[in-house]
């Protein structure tokens, strides 16, 4: 079975910065896209980032230019650099890894257990 482990989640202040990282592991082949969703108090879940193996990024417009979605396919894992970090930023931050080819499943999406990011002074 494919797990996702997300580490990296705190408290920092505004204007600081954090960085998140997500390993995927299990008999995984590739995995075609990886990416950050968010979910704040009474907020719906909403895209944060994405990142394909070959490097094609989509930010959310509200992370533009403060963050940066990268990966290392070699360990199945995507990073989260966070800069410039606002309040709003508050979130529990999910990680999410989809078109998964392992030794049992092509296809599958699977997502990790989520890590608290708190931005507060």
């Amino acid at each position: 079975q494919v797990q996702l482990v997300e580490t990296g989640g705190g408290l920092v202040q505004p204007g600081g910065s954090l960085r998140l990282s997500c390993a995927a592991s299990g008999s995984i082949f590739s995995i075609y896209t990886m990416g950050w969703y968010r979910q704040a108090p009474g907020k719906q879940r909403e895209l944060v980032a994405t990142i394909t193996s070959g490097g094609s990024t989509n930010y959310a417009d509200a992370v533009k230019g403060r963050f940066t979605i990268s990966r290392d396919n070699a360990k199945n894992t995507v990073y989260l650099q966070m800069n410039s970090l606002k309040p709003e930023d508050t979130a529990v931050y999910y990680c999410n890894a989809e078109g998964l080819i392992t030794i049992m499943t092509i296809g599958s999406n699977y997502w990790g257990q989520g890590t608290q990011v708190t931005v507060s002074s």
